[in-house]
Protein backbone atom coordinates (compact mmCIF):
# COMPACT_ATOMS: atom_id res chain seq x y z
CA UNK A 1 0.00 0.00 0.00
CA UNK A 2 1.52 3.63 -1.01
CA UNK A 3 0.94 6.35 1.20
CA UNK A 4 1.48 9.95 -0.52
CA UNK A 5 4.66 12.02 0.90
CA UNK A 6 5.93 9.04 2.50
CA UNK A 7 9.28 7.71 2.07
CA UNK A 8 10.82 4.62 3.15
CA UNK A 9 8.33 4.68 5.93
CA UNK A 10 8.32 8.15 7.44
CA UNK A 11 6.80 11.50 6.06
CA UNK A 12 9.68 14.18 4.77
CA UNK A 13 9.08 15.95 8.54
CA UNK A 14 10.56 12.84 10.13
CA UNK A 15 13.59 12.83 7.82
CA UNK A 16 14.17 16.49 8.31
CA UNK A 17 14.14 15.69 12.15
CA UNK A 18 16.73 12.84 12.27
CA UNK A 19 19.07 14.63 9.59
CA UNK A 20 18.98 17.61 12.22
CA UNK A 21 19.67 15.73 15.34
CA UNK A 22 22.25 12.97 13.54
CA UNK A 23 23.83 16.75 12.16
CA UNK A 24 23.79 18.02 15.92
CA UNK A 25 25.02 14.41 17.83
CA UNK A 26 28.44 13.94 15.15
CA UNK A 27 28.76 17.47 13.51
CA UNK A 28 28.82 19.98 16.67
CA UNK A 29 29.68 17.30 19.38
CA UNK A 30 30.94 20.81 21.55
CA UNK A 31 27.79 22.57 21.04
CA UNK A 32 25.91 20.02 22.37
CA UNK A 33 24.00 21.07 25.93
CA UNK A 34 25.27 19.15 29.20
CA UNK A 35 27.97 17.31 27.64
CA UNK A 36 31.21 17.05 29.64
CA UNK A 37 33.83 19.16 29.02
CA UNK A 38 37.43 17.99 29.23
CA UNK A 39 39.25 18.69 32.64
CA UNK A 40 42.04 21.30 32.74
CA UNK A 41 45.43 18.98 33.68
CA UNK A 42 47.12 19.94 36.76
CA UNK A 43 49.45 21.89 34.64
CA UNK A 44 46.76 23.73 33.01
CA UNK A 45 45.81 25.09 36.50
CA UNK A 46 48.83 25.78 37.54
CA UNK A 47 49.42 28.19 34.57
CA UNK A 48 46.12 29.52 35.45
CA UNK A 49 46.75 30.29 38.91
CA UNK A 50 50.55 31.88 38.05
CA UNK A 51 48.49 33.77 35.04
CA UNK A 52 46.20 35.15 37.54
CA UNK A 53 49.25 35.96 40.18
CA UNK A 54 48.10 33.36 43.08
CA UNK A 55 51.65 32.46 43.21
CA UNK A 56 55.24 33.61 42.75
CA UNK A 57 57.38 32.84 40.11
CA UNK A 58 59.68 30.65 42.65
CA UNK A 59 56.46 28.51 43.75
CA UNK A 60 55.51 28.29 39.84
CA UNK A 61 58.75 26.97 39.08
CA UNK A 62 58.82 24.73 41.75
CA UNK A 63 55.26 22.90 41.26
CA UNK A 64 55.71 22.69 37.60
CA UNK A 65 59.15 21.16 38.01
CA UNK A 66 56.91 18.49 40.51
CA UNK A 67 54.84 18.00 37.68
CA UNK A 68 57.72 17.39 35.37
CA UNK A 69 59.00 14.61 37.18
CA UNK A 70 55.36 13.23 38.12
CA UNK A 71 54.33 13.08 34.62
CA UNK A 72 57.79 11.25 33.24
CA UNK A 73 57.93 8.60 35.45
CA UNK A 74 54.07 8.38 35.22
CA UNK A 75 54.92 7.46 31.34
CA UNK A 76 57.85 5.46 32.45
CA UNK A 77 55.39 2.86 34.75
CA UNK A 78 53.29 2.64 31.75
CA UNK A 79 55.35 1.87 29.28
CA UNK A 80 57.03 -0.95 31.44
CA UNK A 81 53.37 -2.28 31.96
CA UNK A 82 53.21 -3.23 27.95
Amino acid sequence: MYYSNYYWGMNPIWWGIWVVMIFWIFVLPYDVPGQRKKKDSPLDILQQRYAMGQMTTEEYKERKKILDTNIISNRNVESEGK
